[in-house]
């Protein structure tokens, strides 16, 4: 490998950034903008050590590509150095396109826009001002090369990305069960039929996978305090937009009150240059920055709001396995409007009710195949004898009642 430079990762140790377009891709502005943006968004309100950004996950999805690449490659898998490199450029980019806050701005601000999306726009802006030499990474990207398992490796079940956040995550929550033997699942990795697969004694490697990325879900990335905290944020710049459509002015950031005071739709996303190079100016400061200046706002919801947030006076949640009734939603509707002196329409920024669902595993997805010493392969649901197919398969669906504390 060129001579480049060397980082130490505190969960995978050195990762070597060699010389030429990856290093050119790595400290460009566009991905150096990741380091402004907290990998895990607000979930540190219950895990204080959650501080890690969107440009460490970058980079550990990236050694780990580059530990797959190495393990297939000793396997026999034709990779070319050209694959190889483009790949990687592949898995590093394949979040630039978050903003703050992602998921909140995808509700908000920038709505029915998928941060896949954009970071599919600004890899092809990247690539007009490299001379197209990230043509490859892209067309693995948006699996149109002929090598699908390279894509795979990018984004599916079992790709590079889960990989990383899970060890990650689990690593700066302190949540051990998220702790996966990336390791070990990236030795057991081949492909059969241009299809990536697990060898069959990699087999509890992958049961461990599922489990832990279920336990996270549930405990960091669905956690009660956590879907409160990003309701809170997403009705805080929605009252913020509504009032700045009224005419209302509000201290913020210039990036943050383009859009704020423009509607920005999907089409304008799109064809407005402008809107992306503003864009790319976002990151978590514009929002904090916002948010501290709003606690002494006159408008008193977007005020209590702020000061919840700022000041960790967070929603009340309440969660259950059915469906809330109309009658108590009304009932803490009431409350909200007697205790804050608020009319119904502003009480509804102070109250919301939220659905979330998941599955340990989708048979819908690219399927997790496992590689048995005959040649045949069995997917993970009917080869597994620790989970049934019914149980992978089964969506857990939850309830969440958030509101204002009274």
């Amino acid at each position: 490998m060129q001579s480049g430079k060397i980082i130490n990762d505190p969960v995978f140790g050195f990762i070597n950034i060699p010389q030429g377009i990856i290093m050119e891709v790595v400290t460009h502005p566009m991905v150096q903008r990741l380091h402004r943006i907290k990998q895990l968004g607000l979930s540190s309100m219950v895990y204080p050590g959650a501080q890690h950004t969107r440009f460490q996950h970058s980079l550990g999805a990236f050694f780990l590509m580059t530990e797959a690449i190495h393990s297939l490659r000793n396997k026999g898998v034709e990779i070319s150095d050209e694959e190889a490199e483009s790949v990687k450029i592949a898995i590093l980019l394949h979040d630039v396109g978050h903003g703050p806050f992602s998921h909140v701005l995808e509700s908000t601000i920038a709505p029915g826009v998928h941060h896949e999306e954009i970071s599919l726009l600004l890899m092809e802006r990247m690539n007009q001002e490299l001379g197209g030499r990230l043509d490859l990474a892209i067309r693995i990207y948006k699996d149109e090369y002929e090598k699908r398992f390279l894509h795979q490796l990018v984004s599916s079940q079992l790709d590079m990305d889960r990989l990383d956040y899970l060890r990650r995550d689990s690593f700066y929550t302190g949540v051990t069960e998220g702790n996966i033997g990336s390791a070990r699942i990236i030795k057991m990795l081949d492909v059969k039929d241009d299809h990536l697969v697990v060898e069959s004694k990699g087999i509890y490697s992958i049961e461990n996978f599922l489990a832990a990325r279920r336990l996270m879900y549930w405990q960091v990335y669905l956690h009660k305090t956590s879907v409160a905290c990003e309701k809170m944020l997403i009705n805080t710049l929605t009252r913020a937009k509504e009032l700045a459509r009224e005419g209302h002015e509000l201290h913020v950031s210039p990036a943050l009150h383009y859009f704020l005071y423009k509607d920005i739709t999907r089409e304008a996303f799109f064809n407005d240059k402008e809107c992306l190079d503003i864009f790319t100016l976002l990151d978590d400061n514009d929002i904090w920055c916002a948010l501290k200046a709003w606690t002494t706002h006159p408008d008193k919801v977007l005020s209590t709001l702020s000061r919840g947030l700022v000041n960790r006076r967070l929603f009340k949640v309440e969660i259950s396995a059915h469906p809330f009734s109309r009658e108590y939603k009304k009932e803490i509707t009431e409350r909200i409007c007697a205790t804050f002196g608020i009319n119904k329409r502003e009480a509804r920024y102070l109250l919301c009710s939220v659905i979330h669902e998941k599955d340990m595993y989708s048979p819908f997805d690219d399927h997790i195949e496992i590689l048995y010493n005959d040649g045949t392969t069995r997917d993970i649901a009917e080869a597994s004898d620790m989970f049934n197919l019914s149980l992978l398969k089964k969506k857990v669906k939850k309830y969440y009642m958030c509101y204002q504390r009274m």
